[in-house]
């Protein structure tokens, strides 16, 4: 049975939601991953909530295509962070029929984070969306232990922690990391590949997590233990961004590449 793959908005962030369903529909996507709240003054999000005009042809491109919403992002967590805020944005993902909400920890009081997070996450409840904590080098929940952590403390079963396999190589987390993982608390899966160097700069891990990454099975990363760690059907969601590639030949170019060398990657473990 062929795998269902979704695509991250990272991955083609240069398109438009009803453009980005297009794409991936053609392609052979199942689902996508939606930006509706900018991450960086340099890349766009697409806020739905306050465009009227885009959420009516978004809807309308996921009806014609039949492509689902996997996720809504992005949800800083920082310490101004007001859960009522995001209703708006809550009350679309649910339009969207998204399962997902990313979040991301950008708090340096842990304690604090964790409330949020809970606080957030009995908020989403209402509209039948889950949270997922995705972990990055560069903050102060670094790894694949500290987002379990912080997930366990809300004591909310419905919070899970969003693994990237190229966060997971460049952080200090390990393989044995995952088993200790109940899998439920690992609602969906980051997919990407990349070179491994025995350290890394804040600058190198901001600009491979943004701007260049590989596809699976073309850099060194040991994607093949990592997913043997996890359910075989864990949903696996494409964010490979490819800069140089979606200059010189456009992000349907990216979106197409990446679907294909995962996919023989995917077939390859299969056999």
């Amino acid at each position: 049975m062929t795998r269902p793959l979704s695509l991250a908005h990272l991955t083609v962030i240069d398109l438009a939601p009803p453009r980005m369903i297009e794409v991936a529909a053609r392609i052979g996507y199942a689902s996508v991953g939606l930006r509706l709240i900018r991450v960086t003054d340099t890349t766009p999000g697409y806020p739905l909530m306050d465009d009227p005009t885009l959420m009516r042809e978004t809807m309308a491109a996921l009806r014609d295509t039949g492509i689902g919403v996997m996720d809504i992002e992005f949800v800083r967590l920082t310490p101004e962070f007001k859960p009522a805020a995001l209703e708006p944005f809550l009350e679309v993902g649910a339009e969207l029929g998204a399962k997902h909400i990313v979040t991301a920890p950008y708090d340096p009081d842990l304690s604090r984070l964790t409330r949020n997070l809970a606080a957030f996450a009995e908020l989403s409840d209402t509209y039948g969306l889950d949270p997922a904590l995705e972990f990055f080098p560069w903050t102060n929940v670094p790894d694949l232990r500290s987002a379990v952590q912080v997930v366990s403390a809300t004591d909310n079963p419905r919070i899970g922690v969003l693994l990237d396999t190229l966060h997971f190589d460049r952080s200090e987390s390990m393989l044995d990391d995952i088993d200790t993982v109940d899998r439920h608390k690992l609602p969906l899966v980051h997919l990407c590949d990349a070179p491994v160097q025995p350290s890394y700069t804040t600058d190198e891990l901001l600009h491979a997590a943004r701007s260049e990454r590989l596809p699976p099975g073309k850099g060194r990363i040991d994607l093949h233990s990592i997913l043997d760690r996890m359910s075989a059907d864990i949903p696996l969601a494409l964010e490979i961004p490819m800069d140089r590639l979606r200059i010189s030949e456009g992000s349907e170019a990216v979106a197409k590449l990446a679907f294909n060398e995962a996919r023989h990657f995917l077939s390859g473990r299969a056999k």
